[in-house]
């Protein structure tokens, strides 16, 4: 009877936290209207993209009739739509491969190596977050174009590359890591790069693919560093060059078609690594 006391109340206490059925209701409620606001944007921009040389009028211009895909054949022929789209996957796909491996790399050796001044360089650095982007835009403008960097990739994706946001989240996720691996590793003859390769990267898997998300989305939605770094049209990415077009007089269906060419990478993007985002979230709130 003593034992089966405290089991009846722990389960009358998860009984009364359950919902109830009109509690559950309107919660679901609650939950679908937010769900239709955050997708109305979205459903909008396409359906607004389908309607080229009509007059935006509310409501009768979001009802899903009288489609054509002239605006994206507009876009996609008469613009330098696909020259800026991989402009775009270069600048972010690039950044993204070496923003992971150098943060890695860091974090690894901020996490479990021990050397002379490492708290101090690492909260150095970690500072860097506290320095607007604004602050450096300029000096660091001025050393890449006496270096030759402007109107090249290597100039546009040189700068990010020291992602202090990075080696601070990959430093925290790989000093949980047990330690009693590293030093398994080592007695069985095992080099530093060696357990970089076979034991720290796989088991980041989770961190570094929620990560890359991030990187990958700074990178795609970047506007000023592109704009500034760009002077010919042939190096502009997605985001300016699809600003220029309001200086061209298009109308506004060109414009959203090459928004919603844009979008669509970012999605297929989230949808390969969702499992691996949703894993590196859950890890991080047990861990937290």
């Amino acid at each position: 009877m003593t034992t089966a006391t405290p089991r009846l109340k722990r389960a009358r206490s998860f009984r009364a936290l359950e919902p109830t059925r009109g509690g559950l209701v309107v919660r679901y409620i609650w939950l679908s209207i937010a769900a239709v606001l955050c997708f109305f944007p979205f459903y909008a921009m396409v359906v607004l993209s389908l309607k080229p040389g009509l007059a935006v009028q509310f409501p009768q211009s979001l009802l899903p009739w009288n489609l054509s895909t002239a605006s994206y054949e507009q876009v996609l022929g008469g613009q330098n739509l696909l020259a800026w789209l991989g402009n775009t996957l270069i600048y972010a796909i690039v950044s993204v491969v070496a923003v992971l491996l150098l943060s890695a790399m860091a974090g690894y050796a901020f996490a479990k190596k021990r050397f002379r001044g490492k708290e101090t360089m690492f909260w150095s650095f970690l500072a860097m977050v506290m320095v607007p982007f604004h602050v450096t835009l300029i000096p660091t403008f001025i050393v890449l174009a006496k270096l030759g960097g402007v109107d090249t990739y290597w100039g546009l994706i040189l700068p990010t590359l020291a992602n202090a946001q990075a080696v601070f989240l990959m430093r925290q996720f790989i000093e949980g890591l047990p330690d009693d691996l590293f030093e398994a590793a080592r007695i069985d003859g095992a080099g530093e790069f060696r357990i970089f390769l076979t034991i720290v990267l796989p088991l980041c898997k989770p961190v570094l693919a929620t990560l890359g998300i991030f990187i990958f989305l700074w990178h795609w939605n970047d506007f000023l560093w592109p704009l500034i770094m760009a002077k010919s049209s042939d190096m502009w990415t997605l985001t300016v060059g699809i600003a220029s077009l309001q200086q061209q007089n298009v109308p506004l269906s060109v414009m959203l078609a090459g928004s919603v060419v844009a979008l669509v990478p970012i999605f297929f993007a989230y949808v390969v690594a969702q499992r691996y985002v949703q894993e590196g979230v859950t890890s991080a709130g047990i861990k937290g």
